[in-house]
């Protein structure tokens, strides 16, 4: 085989796995998927059959343990991220890893150790990095096209929750979803959050509740450089999936829209109407997830550094956990709490 091929494992067959396996099996010619692993076997079978895959488990293992794979991507349920990238660290694997790394920062920190005394390069999977309109905001910035950064809203809500089961073992509403706001506030600001304040509630379901997660919430963050961001978040938007922000600066100010799969406006004698935007996550951010895959198999390849390290996984959890505790004890948190 090529050098110029990387050889990959895939640990985890659901729904993002899946889509990973898409990208790696058929779009990505520097990859070569060589064999997905997962608790439920017949999910890793079916797996490797759509995509191709030469060979299907149960044990994970049995990856870590196969001379031939020189990487892993790791999209097994959160709570097993930590455990699975040391053991992958340990084995030599080069790491790309879905959020979080792991709920608590003393995990993190251990995992982030191994990975160092590795000296394996490890990539964080915040997509929404590699998504063209987000980074137009960010190139208004590095431009100067806007003038100073001075306050960023986003607005990110869902078409509705995960089953409960999911919620049990990813953290919440702020380790889970708003996570991928307080990575996109710190990417788009380029700048450290200094203080968190939220206001959040269960407004929809009540079992959402009794897990002690919320479904609505408003998060504000205070920047190292002065800027001001707003996220809002809800598991519950009748319309669909809504994914907007707006930046203002000193000198102008930036917004994106939600993606549609038309253009096309109807107008009549009663209203002027779209079809609704695209409905979750995987149709709204598939080209970003194949650009962030992209990246870590040129990154491995080339010997260049991952594009989202350690410390852009380990930062939006310091972020989450302080909203939460902002929600808990009804103040603001400053970042230097959390330390």
């Amino acid at each position: 085989m090529s050098v110029d091929i990387l050889r990959v494992g895939l640990i985890g067959a659901g729904r993002i796995g899946l889509l990973h396996a898409q990208h790696l099996a058929g779009h990505i010619p520097a990859a070569s998927l060589l064999m997905v692993a997962d608790v439920n076997e017949e999910a890793a079978r079916e797996c490797a059959q759509r995509f191709a895959i030469p060979y299907a488990t149960q044990n994970y293992q049995a990856i870590l343990e196969n001379p031939d794979i020189q990487a892993v991507v790791i999209c097994s349920p959160t709570d097993t991220h930590a455990r699975v990238i040391q053991e992958a660290a340990q084995a030599g694997k080069h790491i790309f890893c879905e959020k979080p790394i792991a709920l608590d920062l003393p995990s993190i920190d251990q995992a982030v150790a191994v990975v160092a005394s590795a000296g394996v390069k490890f990539q964080i999977g915040f997509n929404r990095r590699f998504d063209a309109n987000y980074r137009r905001v960010r190139q208004a910035l590095e431009r100067l096209e806007i003038g100073r950064p001075q306050i960023l809203n986003i607005t990110s809500r869902d078409p509705g929750p995960p089953p409960l089961a999911y919620i049990l073992v990813s953290g919440g509403l702020f380790l889970d979803m708003m996570i991928h706001d307080f990575d996109m506030a710190r990417f788009l600001i380029d700048s450290e959050v200094e203080e968190v304040f939220t206001m959040a509630g269960v407004m929809h379901d009540p079992a959402l509740g009794e897990v002690g997660d919320v479904d609505t919430a408003v998060v504000m963050l205070r920047f190292a450089n002065g800027a001001i961001a707003t996220i809002n978040n809800s598991r519950y938007a009748s319309y669909g999936y809504d994914q907007r922000v707006e930046l203002l600066g000193s000198s102008g100010a930036i917004s994106i829209d939600n993606k549609y799969a038309n253009t096309a406006i109807i107008s009549d004698g009663q209203s002027i109407r779209r079809d609704l935007p695209l409905h979750f996550f995987l149709e709204r951010y598939n080209e970003s997830f194949l650009l962030e895959m992209t990246a870590f198999v040129d990154s491995v390849l080339h010997d260049r550094p991952v594009p989202v390290n350690e410390q852009d996984g380990r930062a939006p959890v310091v972020l989450a956990l302080a909203a939460r505790r902002s929600l808990d004890e009804r103040r603001p948190i400053s970042i230097d709490e959390m330390r």
